[in-house]
């Protein structure tokens, strides 16, 4: 550290030190010139609304609905007992959420890093020298006092720019830990429907291979009878292996999704538990959401204000890149006492003060180039922030055009597996009666077999689009609680 020291008296002193304190109050005041850009929010790379695939205008009482899923909690969209809890334990165990947390402490941290260089350090210091003279005699000086380092008046607002980029990193890590927070619910919420939907297809499988496998034995007793034919037993015995290869798929994919669902959890289950899942999908109800809305409710979704806050940090940066071409002020100094004998130390005043200011002249082109990196930060910025939105648009017109067609097509699957019910029915009394082959039973059953798996499949694609709808609206992470920016 530079600095002068004499031995004075307390009155010789007083005009540096209050110099000193009046050129650290003048930055503390904030009167300094800021050189950041002023932040414009781009405007949306998108079509103004969605497209309204259901054929009816959307009210301006549906758009605000909309604007209010980003806030409504996900406790009071999934109202099932089952996948509430699965939420919560996940939300309590979830290691990619956990990462997510722990962003925000060390966003949060920086922050006050950031927010104390605009104060300066002040310190309590001893010191002691001892130092041959050009005659060979041995000068002493011991003091003590307080001493302020280096600290950097900051008249072009580099250090306020670096504390406004770090600022804006902490909220963007606040809404990084939201969106992982909505991914997460809707990923639990989605993949516990997959296990339920899965426990409903194993039964219909294994219902199938049963009534198949008491076909195939009445198509046997048909043959030793000499009513049936080889032609006949072999299609029944055909139909009996492909319900055991379907069960085993099912029961492949039935315990894949069970292991997903258990890391989204981010629980080992003890051993002979399971994790509660939901009712049968059929008893399963969703919130209905608008089916219209404006691309600004875009703007809600946490993904999106992360990619905006990251780039207000980055329009920052360059504020503190165009304050590095200008002069930098640093203040040094101490006030104490000083002596050339420890016994008389604390009788005699002493200060220090150093002011530099230091210019840039030449430096190779090294600030042009942090200034050229922190203009190109920010264009990339720019580029993800659009790119944000042109996702979160995709997906929010592809769960509408899932709500728009799914509902039909379920509708239209379960009246095919009635009326394949009841083909299958007339077909199997056909072939008691002796009227048809039991190749028509046969085909019967197939069809059959096949419409119902469709209607379950069916369900479950139209329960799991109103939980990508929700997430794509960014519902999921109200009343989420939030850190306290440092002071």
């Amino acid at each position: 550290m530079h600095r002068a020291e004499r031995g004075l008296s307390s009155s010789g002193a007083v005009p540096l030190v209050r110099a000193l304190v009046a050129s650290a109050a003048l930055a503390l005041t904030g009167a300094c010139t800021s050189l950041t850009p002023d932040f414009e929010r781009p405007a949306l790379p998108v079509a103004e609304r969605f497209a309204d695939l259901s054929g009816s205008a959307a009210s301006a009482a549906l758009a605000g609905a909309a604007r209010a899923a980003a806030d409504t909690a996900w406790t009071d969209h999934f109202g099932d007992p089952a996948l509430r809890e699965l939420i919560a334990r996940a939300l309590r165990n979830n290691r990619d959420l956990r990462v997510a947390v722990l962003n925000i402490e060390i966003a949060r941290a920086n922050l006050q890093l950031r927010r104390a260089d605009a104060w300066p350090t002040i310190g309590a210091g001893v010191s002691a020298s001892r130092q041959t003279q050009a005659n060979g005699s041995t000068a002493s000086l011991y003091s003590a006092g307080l001493q302020l380092s280096a600290y950097e008046v900051d008249l072009f607002g580099r250090v306020r720019a670096l504390g406004d980029a770090a600022a804006a990193q902490w909220l963007a890590s606040q809404a990084g830990r939201d969106a992982a927070q909505v991914a997460l619910v809707a990923a639990v919420a989605q993949q516990a429907l997959a296990v339920t939907a899965g426990d409903e297809l194993l039964e219909l499988t294994r219902q199938t291979l049963r009534s198949r496998l008491e076909s195939l034995r009445l198509t046997q007793l048909r043959l030793d009878q000499g009513v049936a034919t080889e032609l006949d037993l072999q299609g029944a015995r055909s139909l009996v292996e492909a319900a055991r290869v379907a069960l085993a798929q099912t029961q492949r994919q039935r315990a894949l999704d069970l292991n997903a669902l258990v890391l989204l959890v981010g629980e080992p289950l003890p051993a002979g538990t399971a994790l509660p899942l939901p009712p049968p999908l059929e008893r399963i109800v969703l919130p209905e959401l608008p089916e219209a809305l404006g691309a600004d409710v875009l703007l809600q979704r946490p993904d999106v204000r992360q990619a905006e806050q990251l780039l207000i940090s980055a329009n920052a940066n360059i504020g503190a890149a165009r304050a590095a071409f200008w002069p930098r002020i640093s203040l040094t100094g101490s006030l104490g006492t000083a002596s050339p004998q420890l016994a008389d130390l604390f009788q005699t005043g002493a200060y220090g003060f150093v002011a530099q200011l230091v210019q840039p002249l030449f430096d190779a082109g090294r600030n042009r180039a942090g200034l050229a990196v922190s203009q190109a930060q920010r264009d990339v910025a720019i580029a993800q922030y659009e790119r944000a939105i042109q996702a979160g648009f995709r997906e929010v017109a592809d769960a509408l055009a899932g709500r728009a067609t799914l509902g039909e097509q379920l509708s239209a699957a379960q009246a095919q597996a009635d009326a394949e019910a009841r083909r299958l029915d007339l077909a199997e009394l056909r072939l008691r009666n002796g009227v048809s082959s039991s190749l028509e039973a046969l085909d019967a059953q197939r069809s059959a077999f096949a419409a119902r798996q469709a209607v379950v499949q069916t369900r479950l694609a139209l329960l799991q689009n109103r939980v990508a709808l929700y997430r794509a609206l960014g519902g999921g992470a109200g009343g989420t609680p939030r850190l306290a920016a440092p002071l």
